[in-house]
């Protein structure tokens, strides 16, 4: 790519988007395209191909996606599945119309099967059954990787798919109804920490930013519990779903955008697979540290970040998802990019954002 051509991030306020937009701020690139959802609805075909019409842009990182935790995952099993579709063929389809130069689709590791083989190599790609909890996300996931595949094998495009592992960092997702893990973690911790030394200042703030169920800092003490108490937010305890032994790998957002942006400048379509493969196939790019950590450690690890001094359980009656989903970089490690932050400068990272925005 060079400094003055014409890049769209799609999903730019989100936490992929907005450090792959920040990552190229920082490079030098100064011709950037952004929408917000109320300026561009990327589920509507029409508007899309207006945008892509008007804008002409020549590199798209494909950032936009319907997300969330496992609940989220579990319960909205058609959103997921039909809106992640929807805004990639969109995208997809007018950046082959429109010529982009190249396109770089963003996925999840989830898409791997559930009882894989550890570390999650690319060749584990629909070897068998995925994670029932995620199966809608994950299936429009490889359904954009493959949309990717096949436009690359059959037109000659240099669209690149990449899959990061659990993401966290600035602009993470903290509603506690739709959040993944980690951030979900932080801010339960944090809140029971605050009840517990009956901080209702920091709590009505908390909520004054980010009402949980319509429950806002003008509810009163009575309300807040109850509605913390759903949440297993209590004024003793904390309690986390499932049994706290899966193990996850996690990924500091402002590193994956440094692999993206990296993999655009640097990686060619015809580099992600061997040209002695008879069949192409599993050409995307895992991007991961290759370390991992129960869930049980991280929320101990929370706990000695906020300072937290309450009780913890986990409610094993909840599911657990997947056991074990550690990925295998050393695709992206030979293609020459690694990461540098541990999860737990990460954890503070978080945490000092959290309290501050």
């Amino acid at each position: 790519m060079d400094k003055n051509n014409k890049i769209y991030v799609a999903g730019h306020r989100g936490l992929v988007g907005s450090a792959i937009w920040n990552n190229l701020l920082c490079k030098g690139y100064t011709r950037l395209i952004g929408k917000t959802h109320a300026e561009l609805d990327l589920l509507d075909g029409v508007a899309v191909r207006r945008f892509f019409d008007e804008e002409q842009p020549e590199y798209v990182f494909l950032a936009a996606a319907y997300v969330g935790g496992i609940m989220a995952n579990n319960t909205y099993r058609a959103d997921f599945i039909y809106r992640n579709l929807q805004i990639q063929q969109n995208i997809i389809g007018e950046s082959f119309r429109h010529n982009v130069k190249k396109l770089l689709f963003l996925g999840s590791t989830c898409i791997y099967p559930r009882d894989a083989e550890q570390p999650l190599k690319e060749t584990a790609l629909l070897t068998a059954p995925l994670e029932y909890t995620n199966e809608p996300y994950a299936i429009a996931k490889i359904a954009g990787l493959k949309m990717c595949e096949s436009f690359n094998l059959q037109y000659g495009t240099d669209y690149i798919a990449v899959m990061p592992t659990n993401l966290y960092g600035p602009n993470d997702n903290f509603d506690l109804e739709r959040s993944h893990v980690l951030p979900a973690m932080i801010r339960k911790i944090h809140l029971a920490h605050c009840l517990m030394t009956d901080n209702w200042e920091a709590i009505r703030k908390d909520l004054r930013r980010r009402p949980v169920e319509g429950v806002d800092d003008g509810f009163s003490k009575d309300a807040i519990r109850l509605m913390l108490y759903k949440y297993g937010i209590t004024d003793s305890g904390l309690t986390l779903w499932g049994t706290g032994t899966p193990m996850r790998e996690f990924l500091w957002s402002e590193e994956m955008a440094d692999a993206s942006v990296f993999v655009m400048e640097r990686v060619d379509f015809k580099e992600t697979y061997s040209p002695a493969d008879k069949q192409v196939r599993n050409c995307h790019i895992n991007i991961g540290t290759g370390e991992e950590i129960s869930i049980r450690a991280l929320a101990e690890l929370i706990i000695a970040t906020v300072g937290y001094r309450g009780t913890l359980s986990f409610d094993s009656s909840k599911p657990d998802g997947t056991l074990r989903k550690l990925t295998d970089p050393s695709k992206l490690h030979a293609l020459g990019w690694h990461h540098t932050i541990d999860i737990t400068e990460g954890v503070k990272r978080l945490y000092d954002w959290y309290l501050t925005h």
